[in-house]
């Protein structure tokens, strides 16, 4: 299949508009007012849904939404264009009504819940007056389902859960859990008795569900569905994710350069020195092989499905990790001292990269995925021999030529000549 590079004229715009409008309003917002979208005070959730007003007036409200979901349907390789402006500003994605882990999870309630589920979750999470967390890995078994232990056990009209999840990002402050039993997914109030919280971790909670009891209605999609939901909130996440990761790159590669032209050392610019010419080499070629992986990718998601693209979505995945950590690393190292502080974004960004290595399943697990898969596509040769073996190749191309070698004799000479001048060198 063709790939067109190009993007087009009316959505390049948009793609502009993002840009300038996070550059211009998101960022200083954030500077003046941290975390200023999950404010209580009224003065500054007024100018929040005022900039939100903007992005809604040009149709990117919930941009990971599929149109058949109630979403604008930009596909994923708009989608990831979006995010690489984006995943440069941390508050941008919740700006756009677009951050995790809310995102997975409302798309879980609008493909999978009753209208009843969406008008009373999905509604007020799009318009960000509820929050999520999504509860997954587990103490003893970390991403793996199938050593999931956590079960709902039904009791009369109720639900009532027992296990312990570890890991769930932002479950001390979200009003409902996703949490993935090994019998269904189920959405948990936080506030439902027998939801205990850990102290440790505080961003990325480890919660105990003590005879947590739900209505049944609490039930999303079938009984024993979890595993098809969680693939369904996962693998189109991965690129939103990949996208927003090669934004940090860029965004630590624009700091390296700026740092490799206004600082000197051993009277030249260090943007002199060999080694940091590497550095800065190596990031740049990097980045965009990343970018094209992950847009590819994208592409032929929309041209075929999750599913059918699931050994490039675990390729990029881990893919992405390693470019983040060495790219940071690099940063890191030509911003010098500067760059181990918390007064940039290099230390935290750095600091992430193994968590991203992590976070969806270890790469390792990922790599595994591509090996099986790529293999399947391959069959064990026969004999001793690999099928790019040349005495074995030239013998089947002198068979082949031996019809033309009965009719010609002279071309047989020309051709005997040949196979002494290899037998000679060999």
């Amino acid at each position: 299949m063709g790939w067109d590079f190009s993007t087009e004229p009316e959505f390049q715009q948009k793609l502009d508009w993002v840009e300038q409008f996070c550059r211009e309003e998101v960022e200083p917002l954030e500077y003046v007012f941290p975390y200023a979208v999950r404010s209580k005070d009224p003065k500054i959730r007024g100018l929040v849904r005022g900039l939100q007003d903007q992005v809604k007036a040009q149709g990117l409200w919930a941009i990971f939404l599929d149109e058949d979901l109630g979403g604008p349907g930009y596909g994923q390789l708009k989608l990831g264009l979006l995010n690489e402006i984006l995943g440069r500003y941390s508050s941008a994605p919740q700006m756009f009504g677009a951050a995790a882990p809310d995102t997975g999870n409302m798309e879980m309630l609008a493909a999978y819940g009753t209208e009843e589920q969406k008008e009373r979750w999905l509604t007020p999470m799009l318009n960000q007056e509820l929050w999520s967390a999504y509860s997954m890995t587990e103490p003893q078994g970390g991403s793996d389902p199938n050593l999931f232990r956590t079960f709902a056990t039904r009791d009369g009209d109720e639900w009532v859960i027992n296990g312990e999840k570890w890991f769930t990002s932002a479950g001390r402050v979200a009003d409902i859990l996703f949490v993935m039993c090994t019998n269904g997914m189920f959405v948990v109030p936080r506030l439902t008795p027998g939801v205990e919280i850990q102290p440790e971790p505080r961003n990325h909670n480890h919660i105990i569900y003590n005879e947590v009891r739900i209505p049944l209605d609490h039930l999303l999609g079938p009984e024993d569905g979890a595993k098809v939901l969680a693939q369904r909130r996962l693998g189109g996440g991965r690129i939103h994710h990949a996208m927003r990761t090669i934004a940090q790159c860029k965004l630590a590669f624009d700091m390296m350069c700026e740092r490799a032209l206004s600082r000197e050392s051993h009277g030249k610019t260090i943007a002199e020195h060999q080694m940091v010419q590497e550095k800065i080499a190596d990031s740049y070629a990097s980045i965009a092989m990343l970018r094209l992986f992950v847009l590819e990718t994208a592409w032929k998601i929309d041209h075929t499905s999750t599913q059918e693209t699931r050994t490039d979505i675990a390729a990029v995945k881990y893919s992405m990790a390693k470019v983040l950590r060495e790219v940071s690393f690099n940063a890191l190292h030509i911003l010098g001292s500067l760059g181990t502080t918390n007064l940039t974004p290099l230390q935290a960004m750095y600091a992430a990269a193994p968590t991203m290595g992590i976070a969806d399943g270890v790469d390792e697990v990922h790599k595994s995925t591509v090996a099986r898969n790529v293999l399947k596509g391959y069959r064990p040769h026969e004999g001793y021999w690999p099928t790019e073996y040349f005495p074995a190749k030239r013998k089947a191309a002198q068979e082949k030529f031996e019809p033309l070698f009965t009719a010609d004799p002279e071309l047989r000479v020309l051709a005997d000549g040949y196979a002494k001048y290899f037998a000679g060198r060999s």
